[in-house]
């Protein structure tokens, strides 16, 4: 009889163990009811071993057998490759909004305003024209000749401008670039750490090590935003990891890493260090990054470089057939290649006479308002189209770059849009699996404190009970 009660007092001693094991599961949870990278964890509970006794077999209460972490692997593999996608989209979008302010000019799908009129390239080319115009009524002023040189200046140096942002926009892309990737290397050796760290736990304890699972998908996720992962598991717990077909991680070894390297001509691109392959990238801000400077900002630069180039070209070649005030000829009105170095002649901006607007050499003892016919043809260059521009005016091209800037603009903008709803949605699937429920934890709470201290009545009962039989015995 007696060795059936302290067979209960051990059974209530072990059940008193597994609540209090639960207790303590349930504050971890509810300690971390805020942390987002925190999964749920519940405790695991089976029946202890039964014996035969002879009323028959007898339970012997029950025994906490681990604590396992409530998660959706399919769920976080979704996540993972959604925050791929978000991130391309939204350093896509980040790149065309500096191009844009870069313009001078508001973008909205196929439309343009400027969002300062008195200084985009579109308002300096008109203002350009609009004085030539002026100009060929009294082609002898020279006020009306410094009023189209001096917006001719301010129009090459919008072209400049524009050209070096655009420039420096190209210089940050490559410096995030870089960052990116030592970023990226530094999360590739800390998940192989924590692989290590992972897989001598649940060898050595038998745990499963939940904590450590936490912070490695937190750095899966992480690297997820910055490039196209792939993750396999391994049954020891670990994960391997690909980026661009190329492995990374596998067990507790990086095996190889991400590395810049000059593609030719200044385009900086990623490959494996080791392997020395070119890296196939299609998600993450890395290749947001490369795909936005050698996409539509390099297209811009392009067309902006295009532009100037046709300008230069037109507009000189009309003028060099005129002569100045000073009857010279053959000079340039424009010097420069492209947007980048663009600029009225020097010795025009200090001479306005030298501007050569007549058709005919004026002689000393002209008397008249002058020959208007070179800086006329110069005026009407605003409206002819020109095959290197596909046939458009200086304006339709201008007008064009900056509406497939804002069709590039409008596009990124939805997909962005697009994704922080998917990502919403993939979240809060995994908040309802994953996720720490105040009201059910305050339950689970109350469930195994309950349960505690009904084994502690237990014992207590067992207790008097052996006092009262030790009482008998010894009267």
């Amino acid at each position: 009889m007696s060795l059936g009660l302290f067979s209960v007092l051990n059974m209530a001693a072990r059940t008193m163990d597994t609540q209090q094991a639960g207790i303590e599961v349930t504050g971890q949870n509810l300690s971390n009811v805020n942390n987002p990278n925190y999964s749920r964890q519940v405790l695991d509970i089976s029946a202890s071993a039964s014996v035969a006794t002879s009323v028959g077999v007898e339970g012997t209460g029950v025994q906490a057998t681990g604590v396992q972490q409530i998660v959706s692997q399919v769920v976080n593999t979704q996540i993972q490759a959604e925050n791929s996608a978000s991130s391309y989209w939204q350093t896509q979008q980040q790149a065309l909004q500096f191009a844009q302010t870069d313009l001078g000019q508001q973008v909205t799908g196929s439309s343009t305003s400027s969002s300062d009129s008195s200084q985009g390239i579109a308002s300096a080319l008109s203002n350009f024209f609009n004085d030539l115009q002026t100009l060929s009524t009294e082609p002898n002023s020279l006020s009306e000749r410094q009023v189209v040189i001096g917006d001719a200046s301010t129009l090459a140096s919008q072209f400049n401008q524009v050209s070096q942002q655009l420039g420096s926009l190209t210089s940050q892309l490559n410096g995030q670039l870089q960052t990116d990737v030592t970023n990226g290397n530094q999360l590739l050796s800390e998940i192989a750490g924590l692989n290590r760290q992972i897989a001598m736990a649940q060898a050595t304890t038998g745990s499963s090590a939940n904590d450590l699972l936490d912070q490695r998908e937190e750095d899966i996720e992480n690297l997820a935003n910055l490039t196209n992962i792939s993750v396999a598991p391994q049954s020891d717990g670990t994960v391997s990891i690909s980026i661009g077909g190329v492995q990374m991680v596998s067990g507790d070894s990086v095996t190889d890493t991400m590395h810049v390297y000059n593609a030719g001509g200044g385009q900086m691109l990623v490959q494996a260090a080791t392997a020395g392959t070119p890296l196939t990238l299609t998600g993450g801000s890395i290749a947001g990054e490369i795909d936005a400077r050698d996409g539509p900002v390099a297209t811009l630069s392009d067309s902006l470089n295009n532009l100037a180039t046709q300008l230069i070209v037109a507009v000189n070649g009309v003028y060099q057939k005129g002569f100045s005030l000073t009857g010279s000829t053959n000079g340039l009105f424009f010097v420069g290649a492209d947007a980048s170095d663009i600029a009225v002649n020097s010795d025009v901006v200090n001479n306005p006479a030298l501007f050569q607007a007549s058709g005919v050499q004026i002689t000393p003892d002209q008397d008249d308002t002058g020959d208007n016919t070179v800086v006329l043809k110069m005026a009407q260059l605003a409206n002819q189209t020109s095959g290197g521009l596909n046939n458009q005016t200086f304006s339709q091209s201008y007008a064009n770059t900056v509406a497939t800037i804002g069709q590039s603009l409008s596009s990124a903008n939805n997909e962005v849009s697009d994704q922080e709803t998917v990502q919403q949605m993939l979240q809060q699937q995994r908040s309802s699996i994953s996720g720490v429920s105040l009201v059910e934890e305050m339950g689970n709470l109350s469930t195994y404190q309950n349960a505690y201290e009904a084994s502690a009545h237990v014992m207590t009962t067992v207790d008097e009970m052996l006092q009262a039989l030790l009482t008998v015995q010894t009267s």
